[in-house]
């Protein structure tokens, strides 16, 4: 009976011991924790400072996403023996020179993305990755302080595609104006004077005109996020027709080291490339006979796009 006893007595000393370890280590383990964030705040301070100082700061990251597949007799599909697959990334990349007096900003925003359906039993598909988005932009802008949040500018923005039709069309903003600040990371250009040029080799629809350019932009890193947007409009003096504009997003979280997941989403509307892909599709021999496009009948459908994958902060 007593060495029952004392094996109870033994085993609830063991618990009791174990317990008040576990919380004495939880408790080493919030004072270690505290220590930590506290070390953290001042690292992100000093961090702001350096951030604040005149100079270059350079920065990219970027999205990538893909898979690969491949089928052998499986019946139950209507092809079924094809290999397939889906490859895409995104970089954003900026390099600005701060100083006091002026600024000099430069941006590059692409989205490339490839799709891959081989049907092994038809000979006449394509065996190839082929482009789906294909998105370019890069622009540099340049401004003298007048204020301190306002700043006389020139602009020049380029935006095309690159794997596909490079250069047609082709988007090329020259313009002058000014730039706002009101918050840190978020910049606003407004250029009443502006030329889009458009390069293209229909110029019976693709058209250069004189107009205003208007860029928001908004790039932010909070510790393991990185997040971008930008939006960039034309608004033609001659005609509504010649307008466009181009809305980008861009989201990274970091998971372990630089990598991470990424999602990545545009908006776009131009009146241009609708109705010169409408043409395109138009059969002037078709029955029952279709109606020619023009800019006055043409649907202006929204454009869109997403990626999302696995990211990689540069």
């Amino acid at each position: 009976m007593k060495k029952i006893f004392f094996t109870l007595l033994l085993g609830v000393s063991i618990i009791s011991i174990n317990a008040q370890t576990k919380e004495e280590l939880q408790t080493q383990k919030a004072e270690k924790q505290a220590i930590a964030d506290a070390a953290q705040a001042e690292a992100n301070a000093l961090q702001a400072q350096i951030d604040a100082l005149p100079g270059w700061k350079k920065g990219a990251f970027g999205t990538i996403g893909g898979s690969l597949s491949g089928f052998n007799n499986w019946y139950a599909q209507g092809a079924p023996n094809n290999n397939s697959g889906n490859i895409g990334f995104t970089v954003n990349g900026f390099a600005n020179l701060i100083q006091e007096k002026f600024f000099w900003r430069n941006s590059l925003t692409t989205n490339l993305n490839w799709v891959k359906l081989d049907n092994k039993d038809d000979d006449t598909d394509s065996e190839d990755f082929n482009p789906t988005t294909d998105v370019f932009n890069i622009s540099s802008l340049y401004g003298r302080n007048i204020a301190k949040n306002l700043a006389v500018s020139g602009l020049a923005e380029y935006r095309t595609t690159i794997l596909s039709n490079f250069n047609d069309p082709g988007y090329l903003d020259v313009g002058f104006g000014a730039t706002w600040t009101p918050i840190e990371n978020l910049i606003v250009v407004v250029h009443p004077l502006n030329y889009n040029f458009v390069f293209a080799d229909n110029d019976a629809i693709f058209e250069s005109s004189l107009g205003a350019k208007i860029v928001a932009d908004y790039t932010r890193q909070i510790g393991a996020i990185n997040f971008k947007t930008n939006l960039s409009a034309f608004q033609s003096y001659k005609s509504g027709n010649l307008s466009n504009w181009t809305w980008s997003n861009s989201f990274s979280y970091t998971l372990w080291k630089m990598i991470g997941v990424g999602f990545d989403f545009g908006l776009r509307s131009n009146k241009q490339e609708a109705l010169n892909f409408a043409l395109d599709q138009f059969d002037p021999l078709a029955v029952p006979a279709q109606t020619e496009p023009t800019f006055d009948n043409v649907d202006n459908d929204l454009q869109t796009y997403y990626t999302f994958g696995l990211s990689y902060n540069f």
